[in-house]
C-alpha cells in the first residue's frame, strides 16, 4: 500500500498557489499539506528563484495564462515581491492549524490573501486577518507565531524536507519520487495511481 503523498508548499510561491487550487483534485488520494519555508531552502542551497532573475517575464506570462485557463482571478503580486514581502509568520501560522482541514482553508486564505489581493504577508496584520477567516483565533495567532516551539516545528518540517530532496515548491512526494512544479502535479498523480 502506498503511503499517503505530502504536498510541500510556501505561501510566498505562486506556483504553490496554482498547485494549491488543484491538488486535491487531481492527486487520486488526499495528500497531507505541507508547508515549509521556501526562503531557508534557498539560502541553504544557494539557488537563485526564477523570481530574483531579471528574465522572469516568461515565467510571469506563464502563470497569468494557466490562472485564466483555470478560472482564477488575475495573479497580483504585492509591492516589493518576492524580497519585501517574505516572511516566515504566515508559515508558523500554519503550524499553528488544528488540523489538515484548518491548514488547507488558512492555506487557501493566505494565497488568496497575497495573490488575489496583493497584500504583503510581510503584515502581520493580513496573515491574522487570513487565520481568523479560516476559523482560528486572532490573538492565539498573533501570540503564537512568537512561540519556540512553533519556529522548531517550522524550522524542523523544513530541514526534513530538505533532507527528502526538496529544493522547490511546489513538491508532491509520492512513495520517495519527487515532482516539483504545479505541471508536475498529472506525473505525481500517475505515479501515485500505480502504486
Amino acid at each position: 500500500m502506498s503511503e499517503q503523498p505530502v504536498f510541500y508548499y510556501d505561501v510566498s510561491s505562486p506556483y504553490a498557489y496554482l498547485a494549491a487550487c488543484r491538488v486535491d483534485d487531481v492527486l487520486p488520494a488526499r495528500p497531507e499539506w505541507r508547508p515549509i519555508a521556501f526562503g531557508v531552502i534557498v539560502q541553504a542551497t544557494g539557488k537563485v528563484p526564477w523570481s530574483f532573475k531579471e528574465d522572469r517575464d516568461e515565467n510571469f506570462n506563464e502563470i497569468a495564462t494557466r490562472a485564466a485557463e483555470r478560472g482564477l482571478p488575475p495573479v497580483k503580486y504585492p509591492h516589493g515581491w518576492p524580497v519585501e514581502t517574505y516572511s516566515l509568520t504566515p508559515l508558523r501560522a500554519a503550524m499553528l492549524a488544528a488540523d489538515q482541514e484548518q491548514l488547507r482553508a488558512l492555506s487557501h486564505r493566505l494565497f488568496k490573501a497575497m495573490f488575489v489581493d496583493g497584500r504583503h504577508l510581510a503584515d502581520t496584520d493580513a496573515v491574522l486577518d487570513a487565520a481568523e477567516q479560516a476559523g482560528m483565533d486572532r490573538e492565539e495567532v498573533r501570540h503564537g507565531v512568537g512561540r519556540a516551539e512553533v519556529k522548531d516545528q517550522l524550522r524542523r518540517q523544513t530541514e526534513d524536507a530538505q533532507a527528502e530532496g526538496v529544493t522547490g515548491v511546489p513538491t508532491v512526494a509520492v512513495d520517495g519520487q519527487l515532482f516539483w512544479g504545479d505541471d508536475r502535479l498529472e506525473a505525481a498523480a500517475a505515479a501515485l495511481s500505480a502504486t
